[in-house]
């Protein structure tokens, strides 16, 4: 692909449907944060530093990463930073309609709550400035943030369901979605480690979700 050619992909507008929040994440970011990590002692920077950088991931080598990004964003100001750099990330794309699917966590130690963390994601998305966003759902009062004539892009959530949790976890977040309905939150997803878990575990959360009128998207067959 010559430089026109890639200069026009980029300036086409585009819909993404299938953006993970902790996937999308910097690299440099991710260099950043988990170096810092790394002098606290909390991980060891060496196992990690070549997962960063790779393009060619095994499965197991992405949920390494993955498990990673779990222990970095377990910190209010950190998701904050992450949701609104990604954002700003694919809004310089052109991608003008977005759906970001994360897992709501619970962290008691700093006191985090499922809320708390997804009040961290909003607050992200409210910080973003290249960009006007609007997160309401269809039919609700549109609701943007440094209004003008600049491009608009629109921001959707679905709040994952990781196969780790319990049915109890799992109803929780479909609970939470429900909550924030009236801050873009559309659906709810099934995620994470598809060797894990056991699929009546996450069953009766889905079919509340099904029934409150939820959207819904399933990972499956990763591993297959």
């Amino acid at each position: 692909m010559n430089r026109e050619e890639l200069e026009w992909c980029v300036s086409v507008p585009k819909v993404e449907l299938h953006a993970h929040l902790n996937g999308s994440v910097r690299n440099s970011t991710l260099f950043e944060l988990a170096r810092v990590l790394g002098d606290k002692g909390v991980i060891v920077f060496s196992d990690v530093e070549n997962v960063i950088m790779k393009d060619d991931r095994t499965l197991h080598e992405v949920f390494k990463l993955f498990d990673l990004i779990h222990i970095l964003t377990t910190d209010h100001s950190t998701v904050t930073r992450i949701t609104k750099e990604v954002i700003e990330d694919f809004a310089a794309e052109n991608v003008v309609y977005l759906e970001l699917r994360t897992t709501p966590k619970r962290n008691d130690s700093i006191g985090m709550s499922k809320r708390s963390y997804m009040d961290a994601v909003m607050e992200g998305l409210r910080a973003v400035s290249s960009v006007d966003v609007d997160y309401s759902p269809a039919g609700l009062k549109t609701n943007t943030f440094n209004g003008s004539m600049r491009k608009k892009m629109y921001v959707r959530f679905l709040l994952s369901i990781d196969r780790r949790e319990s049915t109890e976890a799992a109803m929780e977040t479909v609970k939470l979605a429900l909550e924030m309905r009236d801050l873009g939150v559309v659906g709810i997803d099934l995620s994470g480690n598809p060797i894990v878990g056991n699929w009546s575990t996450f069953l009766p959360a889905l079919k509340f979700a099904k029934e409150q009128g939820l959207y819904i998207t399933l990972h499956c067959g990763e591993c297959l």
